[in-house]
């Protein structure tokens, strides 16, 4: 237990734990002491000289941001004490002799703590009558943050955070005395994933966002709560709408989650919300095109089209796919819709390729909260496998260096690449592509073998910590047996609660597992032939599993599927065979689509249906830890969009079932108890067998296997409009190992044509000793023509890689 200490504040007696600032034992009675370095996540410095209180016994008066409380201290703070008023307000001069008077103009005007305290603590009149210093401004110190200088006040609230919790030491403080300022190395421009945190933090209008520069006044905003729907991280957000439009959205306090940050994807990639090429009506193709309908006309007509296709072929002749964007109210509404309405199980919602061994998977997390945020941060060590934290869920990134950086956390990554953790890994076990499965059972102890020489250390160092997590990223599914090992390292490590996260990439994949978006799985993760509660609630539910994506895109391709409905989904370039996902979509009799946004699988659609976005609707959405947030509407629809989960309602009653829904809160009402796992999640992963995982054949001389990264900014149509934003993304880029590049006689930043089976696509190359030996990682959408264009339909991959200019040789 945390010893307690006793002192007085402004002659209150308070308790706190040892070790806190006075600072934070003044806030916790109710006192704010003013500030502008001082932020709770960062380390204490003590730069803005603006906290200052008089403690008794002192010589002098002391900064209550650097101090910790002892045990019987008397503090007088500016409330109670003229010392500490004169010296505030003595600083406060100081600090306002070069700082412009420009608030009319400034961003930060309205919002600003600089303003607010100078109106508070302030002198009444200014004494300098000097000219102040100027700077040319704005300095673009990225696409996406603009530096005014001569607005700074030396907080180093901006340089600590990148250096403490982001990790891109890009921002440093130059020079000193008078001539002291922010600035960045000439070499080296500030590239982050998570820029807009420093705006956010900075006090004063020094760190502006180019997207909301000069854009709208704080008087003039509305304030929702949202949650991002970029990626499974779930981070809240503060959503500022102005007469309907989304101007900003901002990092909102969660501690349990998201703390106080955000990534830069979450933060401005909400252009698309406004797009031009937002669908705003219903559409059905006619002999002139897709022309505009009413809502009753477009559901009658789809509802006709079904009931047709299920006449002619039963409702095996009906196939549904998803993605990850479906609020956990859709998914819900779409699993009964294709089962109780439609009564196909055809229904899926991975675009990537799977097997059966992750529906097993699957099964056992759906409904369950594993281990979360604060779990993953206080562990002593964590197993990463098929997952690069950074580039696929970028706040567990920043637990995951909290950790490291706090308390010397032990992260062990296992597989082809090291990714993003280079700089706080622990251990690296390399394996080649595919070949994950042999080295978690050797972690897990499956294994007669005895261990020697790093393996063993390292399985010592998981097996025997205090505590330890195992997070498997969705990627791990294209290696046999390999989920399901990591899921066996878990029980081993803990029997009675498992550690263990399936952690995905996009942003509702873990909601749409819990409401059985994958065929032979209902809500909670019930088998179709045990369905339990759920065959009570719906009127019927399918007795035999359905088939997968890959599986139902081949039966529409071959005519045994009749009619399609994608709902949030682009199988057309989203799809891991984007050539079989075509032929699909043209040879199929009816194609429903239902989205947001044009996409490529638009072309060959027969009706289109407007959906509406998160922050058009109320829903919620479920982290990667299991975590159900729910969030309100923060601005009107755009056209005639609807929920997901009305447009499903409509249909449904225009195929005669009434589903009894009226509001958002009569789905999840009803969903609740529904998508609550079947049973505990030790005894579900128990259950998971554990095949041996069967080691890939090596390819031919000079082939390489690529391993697909999921590259946070990418091609994707939720960036659609985000110009500063995506002009900081990671350039796409090959990335092969030292002596790969050598053997081949290639050279880092050198433009390579990576050729494949079925074509060829140019990018720069990148060499590097993080990934292993005969493995070419490539980003998933990084590209005009993506990785699976240039694949046939057998996986793994396997390329060749020459400079770029030659002659294409497709791989045989």
């Amino acid at each position: 237990m945390t010893e307690q200490i006793n002192l007085t504040v402004d002659g209150r007696d308070i308790t706190v734990p040892k070790g806190t600032l006075v600072i934070r034992a003044a806030e916790s009675v109710g006192i704010t002491v003013p500030r502008f370095c001082d932020h709770p996540l960062l380390d204490p410095i003590g730069a803005c000289r603006q906290c200052i209180v008089e403690i008794e016994g002192q010589r002098k008066p002391m900064t209550s941001c650097t101090t910790q409380a002892t045990d019987g201290m008397v503090v007088r703070t500016h409330l109670t004490s003229e010392v500490a008023r004169v010296a505030q307000e003595g600083q406060l001069e100081f600090l306002l002799i070069n700082h412009p008077l420009d608030c009319p103009m400034c961003d930060k005007g309205g919002e600003c703590p600089l303003q607010d305290q100078t109106l508070a603590h302030g002198p009444p009149d200014s004494r300098f009558i000097e000219t102040k210093r100027r700077y040319v401004k704005p300095v673009p110190i990225s696409a996406q943050v603009a530096l005014d200088r001569e607005r700074c006040v030396l907080c180093a609230r901006c340089t600590r955070f990148s250096q403490q919790i982001s990790g891109d030491p890009f921002i440093e403080l130059f020079e000193r005395g008078a001539l002291e300022q922010v600035a960045i190395y000439e070499d080296e421009p500030y590239h982050s994933y998570f820029s807009g945190n420093v705006v956010q933090i900075c006090p004063v209008g020094a760190l502006t966002a180019a997207s909301y520069r000069f854009k709208s006044r704080p008087f003039d905003l509305r304030t929702h709560d949202g949650i991002c729907n970029q990626c499974s991280a779930g981070c809240n957000l503060r959503v500022d709408v102005r007469r309907g439009a989304i101007q900003r959205q901002l990092a909102r306090d969660n501690m349990a989650v998201n703390e106080m940050w955000n990534c830069d994807k979450g933060r401005f990639g909400y252009e698309f919300v406004g797009s031009d090429r937002r669908l705003a009506d219903p559409r059905i193709r006619s002999d002139f095109g897709l022309e505009r309908r009413t809502w009753r006309g477009a559901t009658a007509w789809v509802a006709e089209r079904l009931n047709a296709a299920i006449d002619a072929g039963g409702p095996s002749s009906v196939g549904v796919l998803t993605g990850g964007r479906l609020t956990d109210e859709d998914a819900y509404a779409l699993g009964r819709f294709a089962r109780d309405v439609v009564g196909t199980d055809n229904i899926d919602f991975r675009m990537r390729p799977r097997d059966g061994e992750e529906r097993d998977v699957l099964a056992a997390v759906a409904g369950t909260q594993g281990p979360t945020y604060d779990d993953v941060e206080a562990a002593d060590t964590v197993v990463i496998a098929g997952l690069d934290p950074k580039e696929e869920v970028p706040i567990l990134f920043l637990r995951l260096r909290k950790a490291w950086r706090k308390h010397g956390q032990r992260i062990v990554v296992v597989g082809p690449s090291l990714g993003s953790l280079d700089e706080i890994a622990w251990r690296w076990i390399q394996t080649s592509p595919g070949a994950e499965t042999d080295v978690l059972r050797q972690l897990a102890g499956d294994t007669d073998a005895a261990l020697e020489g790093e393996m063993a250390e390292v399985a010592q160092a998981v097996r025997g910590a205090g505590s330890s997590v195992v997070l498997a990223g969705e990627r791990l599914a294209l290696s046999q047996g390999a989920l399901p090992a990591a899921a066996a390292l878990a029980v081993a490590l803990d029997a009675d609660a498992p550690p263990f996260a399936w952690v995905p990439r996009r942003n509702n994949a873990r909601g749409a597992v819990d409401a059985g978006l994958v065929p032979g799985l209902l809500p909670g993760g019930r088998r179709i032939d045990a369905p339990g509660p759920v065959a009570d609630a719906w009127n019927g539910v399918p007795t035999e599993a359905g088939r997968d994506t890959a599986g139902i895109l081949e039966a529409a391709a071959d005519g045994e599927i009749t009619a399609l409905y994608l709902v949030g989904v682009d199988p057309a370039r989203d799809f891991e065979d984007p050539k079989l996902a075509r032929r699909a979509l043209a040879a199929v009799d009816t194609l429903i689509v239902q989205d947001t946004l044009e996409n490529a699988s638009i072309e060959h659609a027969d009706v289109l249906l407007p959906a509406a976005v998160s922050q058009e609707r109320v829903g919620s959405f479920t982290t990667w830890e299991g975590r159900r947030q729910p969030f309100p509407q923060a601005i009107p629809p755009h056209g005639q969009s609807l929920p997901d989960w009305d447009i499903l309602n409509q249909v449904a009653g225009a195929m005669g079932h009434d589903l009894g829904w009226q509001t958002a809160v009569d789905v999840r009402r009803e969903a609740a108890p529904l998508m609550a796992p079947a049973g505990g999640l030790a005894e579900r992963l128990a259950a998971v067998p554990v095949a041996r995982g069967a080691r890939p054949a090596p390819g031919e001389d000079g082939e390489l296997t690529v391993v697909l990264g999921d590259w946070l900014l990418g091609k994707g149509d939720m960036l659609t409009g985000a110009k500063e934003l995506l002009a900081t993304a990671r350039p796409a880029a090959a990335v092969i190992n030292t002596a790969d590049a050598e053997r081949l006689g290639l050279s880092d930043g050198q433009d390579v044509a990576v050729v494949g089976p079925a074509g060829q696509l140019e990018v720069a190359l990148e060499v590097t000793d993080h990934v292993t030996a005969g493995t070419c990682v490539l980003p998933s959408n990084s590209t005009e023509i993506t990785p699976a264009e240039i694949a046939d339909s057998a996986w793994p991959l396997r390329v060749q890689l020459q400079p770029a200019g030659q002659p294409e040789e497709v791989v045989a």
